[in-house]
């Protein structure tokens, strides 16, 4: 799956799309800076509630490569210039966050839900 595809997936809006479009490896769902900065996979998407400018900087010390917003919340001008600066993608969802990874995983997996 490459980033781009999160952009294509039903409900998703990209809010930052000045990325370089590469392979997404895995997914990490956490509320929790501190466990995304232990746990999650390089290459990874993030999928997340957390919508301020700290979550751009854990995921870049993490190497995740998006980030998808859950339940519709909204994203400051400072977490969008962040992610920016970085290269890090961002969308919005109105899921919520198991049925964004439930989403994610089927992608990633080479099996999309019909």
């Amino acid at each position: 799956m490459k980033i781009s595809d999160i952009q294509t997936l039903n409900g998703f809006t990209c809010l930052q799309p000045e990325y370089e479009d590469g392979a997404v490896v895995a997914g990490y769902t956490s509320d929790l800076l501190s466990d995304v900065m232990a746990h999650a996979e390089e290459g990874s998407v993030l999928i997340t509630i957390q919508a301020h400018k700290n979550t751009i900087a854990v995921s870049s010390l993490a190497g995740v490569v998006a980030i998808v917003i859950c339940n519709n919340r909204l994203a400051g001008e400072d977490m969008i210039d962040a992610a920016r600066d970085e290269g890090i993608a961002v969308f919005q969802t109105s899921g919520n966050q198991f049925q964004t990874s439930s989403l994610i995983a089927q992608h990633l997996s080479g099996c999309p839900a019909r």
